[in-house]
């Protein structure tokens, strides 16, 4: 088992309500310096999928602070970026 996998286990054990509240501090982070591509990858790692991570960061960004996430994002993960977050 990978150590990324460890996180995973735990995460599907918390409640929509604790995930909810921990990725509201990822937004808070990003919103603080986090870079977007590790705001997305860890919403979409407690979120469970790619698909629920959408949802809760649609519902906690408004859509133009989410532009400008995907705006600044460059490189590799630009496209990840911008699938989670548009």
């Amino acid at each position: 088992m990978l150590l990324e996998d460890v996180g995973n286990e735990v995460y599907k054990t918390w409640s929509n309500t604790k995930r909810r509240d921990e990725i509201a501090k990822l937004v808070q982070g990003y919103r603080s310096g986090l870079p977007a591509f590790i705001l997305c990858r860890m919403t979409e790692a407690i979120a469970g999928s790619r698909k629920r991570a959408r949802k809760f960061l649609h519902e906690m960004m408004p859509p133009a602070e989410r532009q400008e996430a995907v705006t600044r994002e460059s490189g590799p993960m630009a496209e990840f970026v911008k699938d989670c977050l548009l």
